[in-house]
Order: structure tokens, then sequence, then C-alpha cells
């Protein structure tokens, strides 16, 4: 019989069974959280802030599609980085380049530093996705990646709940420029703090991969199988999708419908609510029961947040709307372990940053496409980018079913082979 002590400790290997928490893992979640902190106090109000600082819409514009751009051209050499340096010193470096992008904001409060200031301050975010994604494949078995990604999302999504609604009361208290430059500093802080984590990360033994074929990216590209060039496709729409209305959002709440900085920080909140809540169970489902129905579902609540924006007219409709963009998380996790399993292990960080460049670096005309579309107003926006929507997941849906019935064929013709073969 087990005594007290003993039914804990068992309790807690189970939940971090079932959670896939590995030691590299738990300190990788630790980082996300103390970084998260940080920026969210101020990156969602960045379209707010360069208004405020005199920045045009084409400039907000052109931060939105230069922000995706960053994204993109970053994810290839961060996956690239984490498979020559190992996970701990390139998210060292990734944070680090970091903070030098806060304290140019922070040190020049004008929409130019904003500007220049991304290049720097994007680093943690973009290149180190690739890099989670590795340490991912690297740490679990193929059937816990949606698992080990959920957990991830989760964690990464805490304080963007918490976090925009003290910044919202920042800014509302000092306005927006001070607040944001006071939340600068905290993010300083916390990022410094992030780095006394990270050296705790210890490097998973690998394979070893030839130079030549760990720096060739069109190797890379060519890696990718059919499957997977239809899901990026299919996602290349549902982020133009989403890409289009992005920089508005805030805008167009504050602006439009009148609710305050602090409000919006609620709605925020509400969003990642309803994000975490999914996030767990639909992984721990995905990885149980197949993962494409549930990237579906994301898809179609990608399509019905601009829809539910368009309509809105109150915070409370505003919170609805929220809510259907939290739920878009459904089966993000699926699609990112769907990405996993179709990369060559000892190449994932590679193979990641490459779709994740294709992806970004076509999407980030979105973000340009959108400011256009915002000066004919929110109704074209907003329709837009739900066309987009509409176009990606019928895609998606029907490549699913051209899969399953090539796979179904496939057998056909393997029992066929069978019967008629001589005894």
């Amino acid at each position: 019989m087990q005594t007290p002590g003993q039914q804990s400790v068992s309790l807690a290997r189970r939940l971090a069974d079932f959670f896939g928490l590995k030691r590299n893992l738990v300190v990788l979640l630790v980082a996300i959280f103390v970084i998260g902190a940080g920026e969210e106090l101020w990156m969602r109000f960045v379209p707010k802030y360069l208004q405020a600082v005199g920045a045009t819409v084409f400039v907000i514009g052109l931060y939105d599609a230069l922000r995706t751009l960053v994204g993109a051209i970053y994810a290839y050499p961060g996956g690239v980085l984490v498979d020559v340096w190992g996970h701990r010193r390139a998210f060292l470096a990734f944070n680090l380049i970091s903070i030098l992008g806060y304290g140019l904001v922070l040190l020049i409060p004008h929409w130019g530093a904003v500007i220049a200031g991304m290049f720097l301050f994007l680093s943690w975010t973009c290149f180190s996705l690739p890099a989670t994604f590795s340490l991912v494949g690297a740490t679990l078995a193929a059937s816990r990646h949606s698992m080990g990604v959920g957990i991830q999302s989760v964690i990464k999504r805490l304080p963007i709940m918490i976090a925009p609604f003290f910044g919202g009361m920042l800014i509302d208290r000092f306005g927006i420029i001070s607040g944001v430059r006071i939340a600068l500093m905290i993010s300083i802080f916390l990022s410094t703090l992030a780095i006394v984590v990270q050296r705790q990360l210890r490097e998973e033994p690998k394979q070893e991969v030839a130079g030549e074929d760990r720096w060739n990216f069109w190797r890379s590209l060519r890696e990718f199988n059919a499957p997977l060039r239809r899901l990026l496709l299919s996602d290349i729409l549902i982020r133009f999708c989403e890409r289009i209305p992005y920089a508005w959002v805030v805008i167009f709440a504050m602006d439009y419908i009148g609710v305050s900085a602090k409000e919006i920080g609620v709605l925020t909140a509400v969003e990642m609510l309803a994000a975490t809540l999914c996030i767990v169970p639909a992984s721990h489902f995905a990885d149980r029961h197949g993962r494409e129905p549930f990237v579906i579902v994301t898809f179609i609540m990608f399509t019905l947040f601009p829809i539910s924006l368009l309509v809105s007219r109150s915070f409370s409709a505003l919170v609805v709307a929220f809510m259907i963009r939290g739920f878009k998380e459904f089966g993000d996790t699926s699609r990112k372990a769907i990405i996993i399993g179709y990369c060559e292990p000892r190449r994932c960080g590679q193979m990641v940053g490459a779709y994740y460049l294709v992806r970004d670096l076509i999407v980030s005309v979105g973000a340009i496409l959108g400011a256009y579309l915002w000066k004919l107003g929110p109704t074209l926006n907003f329709l837009g980018a739900a066309a987009l929507g509409v176009a990606g997941t019928i895609f998606y849906v029907k490549t699913i079913r051209q899969s399953r019935q090539s796979s179904l064929n496939d057998l056909k013709k393997q029992l066929e082979m069978h019967r008629i073969r001589p005894k």
C-alpha cells in the first residue's frame, strides 16, 4: 500500500506523462512564460502606439507586413541555427537579440525606432519557433506531439491572457506613449531573468547531419511530401484571412466601438481563456483519434472571426468575437504536430523553418492588402479576409478527401494483387 507521499509522487508522474512534461520542455515553458509576460504588456498596443507617435495608415500597415516578413525570413535561419548550435545556445542568442530591440524602442519614442527595432525584438518569437518544434520532436514520441505543442501553446497564452490587461492599465494611467515605454522596461527585466532559466537546458543527443545538407534550403523544400505541400497552401490562404484585419483589430475596437485600452486587455484575456480551455483536450483527442478534423475546425474559426467583428456594435459583441478568435487554437496544435510528423527528424528545425519562411513570406503581402482595404473601410477589410478563409477551408477539406480516396484506392489495389497472386 502506498503512503500519501508515494501517492503524490505517483500522481505527479502521471500528470507529467499526460502533459508530456520532460525536463527540457519544462525549462522552455518557464522561459516562454517569463518572456511573454513582458512582451505582451505592450506588443498588442503597438499599432495604437504607432498612431500616437505620428505614423500614417501606410506605416502601420508596413509594420504589420514587416512583422510577418521578419517571421518568414527568420524562421529558416532560426531552424538552421538550432540544428547547428543546439537548443540552449540558440534560445539564449535569440533572447539577447530581442532585449536589444526592446531597448531601442524604449530609448527612441518614434515610429522609425519601432520599424528598426522590430528586426531585433521579434527575434525570440520568430527565430525560436522552429527551435520549439524541434525540441518537441527531439523530446517526445510522435504520438505525443500534439500534446507537447499544446502545452507550449497554453503556457504561451497565459501571459497574453493577463499582461495586456495590466498593459492597458498602464496606458490608461500614463498615456499610450509613456505606458508603452514603462512596459518595455518591465519587458527588458523579465527577459534578462529568462536568461537564467534558459541556461538550465540540456542538449538532447542527436544524429549528425552533413553540413551541406543542413544549410541547403532547396533540399529542405524538396523534402516536403505532397500532404505537407497541400497543408502549406491551405495554411497560406487561412493566414491571409488572419493577416488582413490583424493590425486593425485594436484600432477598430477603440476608434469605432469606443472601448478603452483596459477593455482591450479584457478582450485579449477572453480570447486567451477560450484558447486555453480548448487546447489541452483538443490536443489529447487529436493524438488519439486523428488530427485533420481538428485542423478543419481551426480554419473555420479563423474564417468566422472577421465576420463576427463586422457585426459587432458593442463591447459585449466584441467579447463573442474574441471568444471565436480564441477557439481558432482548437486544432492549431494538431496542425503543428502534423508538420513535425512530416519532417525528417534530423532536419526538423530546418524543415519547419523552411515551411514558415515560405508561408509567412507570401502572407506578409496580406498586411499591405489589409491596409489598402482598411482605407476603403472596415467592411471591405473584414469581408475580404473572410472570403480567403472560406477558400482555404474548402481547399483543405477537398485535399483531405482526395488523400483518403487515394489511400483507399492503393489499399484496394494491394488487396486485388493479393487475391490474384498464384498459390
